[in-house]
């Protein structure tokens, strides 16, 4: 993940006041996505129809990458504000987490946009790896590929003469793995090369499932869902694509609006880390019907409506 929690603090009443701020804002967001996320999962573990479905399968597997990216991201943002310091092979296993379900984030949005537009234009005759018995060969085959890019950050990582990977007290941020320019140049070239392709699949699907909807005559319903569904896939990615603009964006609002660069940085990493993550579950969870009306009967507090008319003329 882009690490938009290198936030720099001094011990000024008016920096710990700001600490106390984000945090407070930060947490309550957090428990209400993790209360949502286990409500939707703990109706998808109750229920096997669900699993009868591919596109229901990539939804449960995004969650569980948001989930995992939101608790290791959520970490190493209170780590910063508490400017905790420990050792790296502590710190390593939180940032490998956090980059690659960042960059899984994307592989999944394109990955289920492709199965709408196989799902429109192949629904009889269906590619095998699209069958639900296969999807989880596709989804490990996307967990490997996201995982490259922390796993050459690692690599390729280079410590500062004197620096203990097992005893040294570092702060927990991607800075540590950033050191080679090299690495760097890596860095920027796959990024580059990665949201590019993912974004020509979800434009490709769109357009055609665009077209699809002009031509059919029947059918349109499920169709023109399926265009939403891939549109709301875009928007998605462009929220991811827009953390990596965080430092170009820093140094123009920096110069021109009256925020710290630590306030920035947590700007951006609420907006475009944080928010999407948020709303994907309540994008998909609250417009699919047939899920919303399972999670309803899941709730604790969901009980049958009790008509009282009905029960009078049933006692007559």
């Amino acid at each position: 993940m882009q690490n938009l929690t290198e936030l720099p603090g001094n011990t000024t009443s008016s920096t710990n006041l700001s600490v106390i701020v984000k945090v407070c804002v930060v947490i309550p967001f957090f428990i209400a996505f993790l209360c949502f996320i286990l409500l939707m999962l703990y109706t998808f573990a109750s229920l096997r129809q669900f699993f009868d479905s591919s596109r229901y399968i990539l939804y449960t597997y995004m969650l569980i990458n948001d989930t995992l990216q939101l608790l290791s991201s959520v970490s190493l943002f209170l780590l910063a504000m508490g400017s905790v310091q420990f050792a790296i092979v502590y710190c390593a296993p939180l940032l490998f987490v956090s980059t690659a379900t960042f960059l899984n984030t994307p592989l999944i949005l394109s990955t289920m946009s492709l199965e709408r537009y196989v799902a429109i234009f192949y629904p009889l005759q269906r590619p095998a790896i699209w069958r639900p018995e296969w999807i989880w060969v596709l989804i490990l085959s996307l967990w490997v590929i996201s995982c490259i890019l922390p796993t050459v950050d690692f690599i390729l990582m280079r410590l500062k003469p004197g620096v203990d990977v097992q005893s040294t007290p570092v702060l927990c941020k991607t800075a540590l793995l950033n050191a080679s320019p090299i690495q760097a140049l890596f860095k920027v070239s796959l990024n580059g090369i990665f949201f590019a392709v993912v974004t020509v699949v979800i434009l490709f699907t769109y357009m055609r499932i665009l077209l699809e909807t002009r031509r059919m005559r029947q059918d349109r319903v499920s169709v023109r869902k399926a265009l939403h569904t891939v549109l709301l896939h875009g928007l998605q990615l462009l929220l991811s694509m827009m953390a990596f603009t965080q430092p170009i964006a820093e140094l123009f609002h920096v110069q021109r609006v009256s925020l710290s660069q630590a306030d920035m940085s947590f700007v951006y990493y609420f907006c475009f880390i944080l928010l999407p993550r948020f709303l994907s579950p309540l994008i998909y969870g609250l417009r699919d019907e047939n899920l919303r009306s399972y999670m309803k009967k899941a709730l604790p507090c969901y009980g049958p409506r009790v008509d009282p008319y009905k029960d009078v003329r049933t006692t007559k």
